[in-house]
């Protein structure tokens, strides 16, 4: 059994933080109709506006929230949060491409919803996977490069036993454990810290199940953890 455990080092800097999850088993990702998921990402990218309000890009909230956030722990130069970079390349007329469908799902929940989201292929993960702080020795192929890249001392980062798999806590993820055309079986999260945005939160990771669900079948769970109620959760295996 792989659990997720989210560890003390992590609830010490953000004690009022909610990590969604959405479990999807036996799923279909293989690539068909692509222009269901085209007009999926075109429609997100059309209410991005609504996070964009005000002139200086950094200074609205959805992302605000996450400049402080990653002020907190030490970071690789220009790390920025993952729904930033998305934003930005929308800001700038850049359409948002697919690449297959649980990424294109999730990457236009994280555009309707100003909230980051990712997604790993479980069948990669070695050991249980822990939200906590790098020592700093872990391994980490970032999607695209050749050379390993290991997390700083303190950084935020998920990580399994076979090393680091995103760093930044949701900047940049690992090649090892992404998602495919193959990928049966998914971890998909989405991570809030702004309080006063609860209610979106949850219907995000809703409509994400839902869409999962609908395109993909298997079957999909959601779970809430938080330093209150819920420290770690069995993935499955």
């Amino acid at each position: 059994m792989s659990k997720f455990i989210i560890e003390d080092e992590f609830w010490s800097l953000f004690p009022h933080a909610k990590i969604g999850t959405v479990i999807c088993q036996g799923i279909d990702n293989s690539i068909r109709d692509v222009e269901i998921y085209e007009k999926l990402l075109q429609e997100a990218e059309k209410e991005t506006h609504k996070f964009l309000s005000l002139e200086e890009f950094s200074s609205n909230p959805v992302i605000f929230v996450w400049r402080e956030a990653f002020q907190k722990f030490k970071t690789k130069k220009g790390a920025r949060c993952s729904i930033e970079a998305l934003l930005k390349r929308v800001k700038n007329g850049n359409h948002i491409g697919t690449i297959n469908p649980l990424v294109d799902i999730y990457n236009s929940i994280s555009l309707r919803y100003g909230l980051p989201c990712g997604g790993e292929d479980i069948d990669t993960f070695v050991g249980d996977i822990r939200l906590t702080k790098a020592i700093g020795n872990e391994s980490f192929l970032p999607l695209g490069d050749v050379e390993n890249a290991s997390p700083y001392e303190g950084e935020i980062v998920y990580k399994d036993d076979e090393g680091a798999i995103c760093r930044c806590w949701n900047w940049r993820e690992a090649q090892r454990t992404m998602l495919t055309e193959n990928t049966k079986n998914a971890f998909l999260c989405i991570e809030l810290i702004d309080e006063t945005r609860s209610d979106e939160f949850h219907m995000a990771l809703k409509e994400l199940a839902d869409l999962v669900s609908h395109h993909l079948g298997g079957t999909v769970k959601i779970e809430v953890l938080d330093r209150n109620n819920n420290r770690e959760m069995t993935i499955f295996g």
